[in-house]
This record gives C-alpha cells, sequence and structure tokens, in this order.
C-alpha cells in the first residue's frame, strides 16, 4: 500500500498540513525572516519581470557578438529611454487628468447621489423583482460615492510606497541580467544522473512558463490599452487616458481584471451623458473581443494551457489569502506548479516503465 500514488499523496498533503500547522504556532520565531523576506519580495519581483520584459532585446544583443556589460548597458539605457518618453509625454496628461478627477470627485458623488434619487423615485413603477435589483444597484452606488475619495487616497499612498521599494529593484535588476544563466545550474549541479536531467527539464519548463506569461500578459494588456484608449476618444469620455492606463493594469488580472476596468469608465461615461455610459460599455465589449479572439490567441497561444474556470477560482482564492498582490501572482504562480506537477507525473511514470521492463 505504502508503493501507491494514493497513499503518497494523502501522506504528502498531511505533512504539509503539520508543518503549516506549526509554523503558525510558532511563527513569532520567525518573523524577523518574514519581515525580510516582505521587503525583499516585491523589489524581486519587480526585477525578474523587468528581467523577461528586456531579455529579448539582451538575447538579440549578445546574439550579435555584443559582450554582457554591453547588453547590460543597453537593456538600461532603452529603459530609461522608455522611462523619459513616458514621463515627457505621457504623465503630464495623466497627471491632469488625476488632479481633476480628484476635484470632481465631490461633483461625481453628488452625480451618483443624483442617479440614486432619481431611481428610488421610479422604482416603485417596476416590477418587483428589478425592483430588488435596483435596491442591490442602489447600495452600490451609494458605496461607491461614500468610498469614492477614500480610495484615491488609498491608491496614492500606495503608489508612493512602491516608488519608495522600486529602489531596491534596479540592483535585482541587474544582477539577474548579468548573471540570470547561472542560476539553473547551480541547482541541477547538486544533483547527478537522469535526476540531473529531470531537475534541469524542470527548470527549463518553468522559465519558459513564466517568460511567456508575463512577456504575453503585458503585450496585450498594452494592445488592450491602445484599442480603449482610441475607443474612449472617439465616443468622447472623459479622463480617456487615465481610464485606458487603468484598463493595462487591470488586464494584468486575466479573464477578472478587464471588467473591473470597465467599472469606472461606465460609471464616468453616465454621469457625464447616459448615452456615453452605454458607448463605454459597447467599447469595452468589442476591446474584449478583440483581446480574446485575435490578440491573445495570436500572442499567447496554449502556452499555459489552463481553463478559465481554474484561473477564476485561483484568483479569487490568492485574493482572499493574499489580497492584491495574491491576484497579481497567483496565475504564473499556478502555471509554475502545473509545470513543476507534469514534470513530477512523466517522471513516475519514466521510472515505473523502466521498472517493468527490468521485471
Amino acid at each position: 500500500m505504502t508503493k501507491k500514488l494514493w497513499f503518497q499523496v494523502g501522506v504528502g498533503i498531511l505533512l504539509a498540513m503539520l508543518i503549516i500547522k506549526y509554523f503558525i504556532e510558532i511563527q513569532g520565531i520567525f518573523s524577523p525572516l518574514v519581515i525580510i523576506a516582505k521587503a525583499i519580495f516585491i523589489p524581486l519581483l519587480l526585477g525578474g519581470v523587468l528581467y523577461y520584459i528586456t531579455e529579448p532585446v539582451q538575447r538579440f544583443l549578445e546574439k550579435r557578438k555584443v559582450p554582457r556589460w554591453g547588453s547590460i548597458l543597453s537593456v538600461i539605457a532603452i529603459l530609461v529611454a522608455v522611462v523619459w518618453i513616458f514621463v515627457a509625454i505621457i504623465a503630464p496628461p495623466v497627471t491632469n487628468q488625476i488632479n481633476k478627477l480628484v476635484e470632481n470627485t465631490p461633483t461625481i458623488a453628488q452625480e451618483i447621489n443624483d442617479l440614486t434619487y432619481t431611481l428610488l423615485q421610479q422604482k416603485s413603477d417596476l416590477p418587483p423583482k428589478l425592483e430588488d435589483s435596483i435596491d442591490s444597484a442602489v447600495e452600490s452606488l451609494q458605496s461607491i460615492a461614500v468610498n469614492f475619495g477614500k480610495w484615491v487616497v488609498q491608491f496614492l499612498q500606495s503608489f508612493f510606497q512602491a516608488m519608495f521599494l522600486l529602489i531596491l529593484v534596479p540592483f535585482f535588476f541587474i544582477f539577474i541580467l548579468k548573471d540570470h544563466e547561472k542560476f539553473a545550474p547551480f541547482i541541477y549541479n547538486f544533483f547527478s544522473g537522469k535526476r540531473r536531467e529531470w531537475i534541469k527539464k524542470t527548470l527549463h519548463d518553468i522559465d519558459t512558463v513564466l517568460r511567456s506569461y508575463i512577456q504575453g500578459q503585458l503585450l496585450i494588456s498594452f494592445l488592450l490599452a491602445i484599442l480603449l484608449f482610441a475607443g474612449y476618444m472617439i465616443i468622447g469620455l472623459e479622463y480617456a487616458l487615465l481610464l485606458a492606463i487603468f484598463g493595462l493594469f487591470m488586464n494584468l488580472i486575466p479573464f477578472i481584471g478587464p471588467w473591473i476596468s470597465a467599472v469606472p469608465a461606465i460609471i464616468i461615461g453616465f454621469i457625464q451623458d447616459p448615452k456615453i455610459g452605454i458607448l463605454a460599455a459597447v467599447v469595452m465589449v468589442i476591446a474584449q473581443q478583440v483581446e480574446s479572439n485575435l490578440i491573445t490567441p495570436n500572442v499567447m497561444g496554449k502556452s499555459l494551457d489552463i481553463h478559465p474556470l481554474t484561473v477564476i477560482t485561483v484568483i479569487l482564492a490568492a485574493g482572499n489569502i493574499a489580497g492584491f498582490l495574491g491576484i497579481i501572482v497567483a496565475v504564473p504562480a499556478y502555471a509554475v506548479g502545473k509545470a513543476i506537477v507534469k514534470n513530477i507525473y512523466a517522471r513516475r511514470k519514466e521510472i515505473k516503465s523502466a521498472a517493468t521492463k527490468t521485471v
């Protein structure tokens, strides 16, 4: 029985639960390590993301005999140029729109209250089920009106805290660019034979999954933001650039993120003009159809091969466990875990097949 897969998996789960249980009970001992890990994790994560974004450029340069230090300096120069272009061209209108949005927050809240009052006046003429739906929507609108200003302030505070953490990102980024080829050999050189080859393949698959996801998702988000900005400008929606950038960042959350980004656009559109609110929803639907049917299949293909229901479940679970950061890293973490499990399963089949041939 001890050789059965289900028994080994069950024992593994029980041991993992015991380890987690005892770790929680003595977590005070590890609190300094946890604090250090939290301080390092986000800069390391961002450094890794920057590496995967710029890795094609570095690889392109080094294939043309550019030395490592030259490729690193070139990548940094390109990033500095991109940041400068953003600051010089995009940042001023974005800043103006943010300031305008903050100034108009009381007006927006008042418009939401007026819309709520109008709905309350007319709901008595509607069927009971629709009346209940309006009550629920009214409560949501009132909550948005009350908390909108708080959300803006909290977002700005989080933004400045993130900017402080970004000071550490260049150090991790440069070291990853310099020594990224040494990471995998450092791990699999501890082993030998077929186990060494298996670990080498597993690390290669993890690298492929992360590269495909990060590069693909960022490109898709950028193209979607362009579609949204063009659509918002055509219909005359206010804060078009700010809402398109918001859509870019929200699209980093697969499946759920784009629909989250549609909410403020539709609300602002209805406040500006009900027709524009409807058109904003139409723009979002068209952009989503183009993204899901044309852009994503050609950019991502089936590199991750994760069912949408699985993605939504993983995102919701990660959001409850680790908040917004958990939502961002949930899908790539799941894809990495899936790659590891697939390699473990393939290795077990290989061992079993070899044992059968021996017998």
